[in-house]
């Protein structure tokens, strides 16, 4: 089995017109021993690469570089940094893979989003699917959309707008950014959500702060983390 495990804000793909720029930064490994790497990803820099030789710079070709047999678990969206793992053998890959498939891994992300959240505390219980016409763009979709589940809790309120922490149990695309819509917060600069003034910041302000899971070699538990940036 192969573990691409999708993450609540990865992106199906660029836009084919997009000027990607990544960020020329060194690779900043969290942890490393011989089943997987943990890596902390900029914001700008895809998981994979995408079509064409414009877009073949990525997280995975990069730690390649430094660690030949890498292999995919799962996907940041360009825009949001943070928290990955990476399987270094066949067996890790599968090991994980099945903890994001039977939902064992626990993430938990930052965020910053338009207006001030009233409430401490919520559950967003919204299916979600591909809005056809404006891909890659996803929407709420009682019909025909997959089910998806956000905890968030609210960490402060900042000039206007919120800092908050978000807790995927399930992991759809644009997961954060859509239900964070929906609830009308939408997550500070992100370029397909936000509108106005909500939009006019440097950077998508959503990063995965932490990744619980079992180590494939033994199954301990183990939780690694990465600073928010903003």
């Amino acid at each position: 089995m192969t573990a691409t495990a999708p993450d609540p804000g990865i992106d199906p793909g660029p836009n084919p017109a997009f000027d990607y720029r990544p960020p020329d930064a060194p690779l900043d490994i969290v942890h490393a021993d011989d089943q997987i790497v943990i890596v902390n990803k900029p914001a700008g820099l895809l998981s994979v690469p995408g079509k064409g030789d414009h877009l073949s710079d990525c997280l995975l070709a990069r730690l390649k570089g430094a660690f030949p047999t890498t292999l995919l678990v799962h996907r940041l969206d360009m825009d949001t940094s943070g928290v990955m793992v990476f399987a270094l053998t066949p067996h890790a890959q599968r090991h994980l893979g099945l903890q994001f498939e039977k939902r064992q891994m626990k993430k938990t992300y930052v965020a910053r989003v338009w207006g001030e959240v009233a409430e401490a505390a919520g559950e967003i219980d919204l299916p979600i699917g591909v809005d056809w016409p404006n891909r890659p763009r996803q929407h709420v979709d009682p019909e025909n959309g997959r089910p998806a589940q956000t905890d968030w809790r609210r960490v402060r309120v900042e000039e206007g707008t919120t800092r908050m922490r978000l807790y995927p149990k399930t992991g759809r695309s644009h997961q954060l950014r859509v239900h964070m819509l929906e609830i009308g917060h939408p997550i500070l600069g992100d370029p397909f959500y936000a509108t106005g003034a909500a939009r006019d910041y440097p950077r998508l302000m959503l990063h995965a702060e932490s990744l619980k899971l079992r180590h494939p070699d033994g199954g301990k538990g183990l939780l690694f983390q990465a600073k928010t940036p903003f």
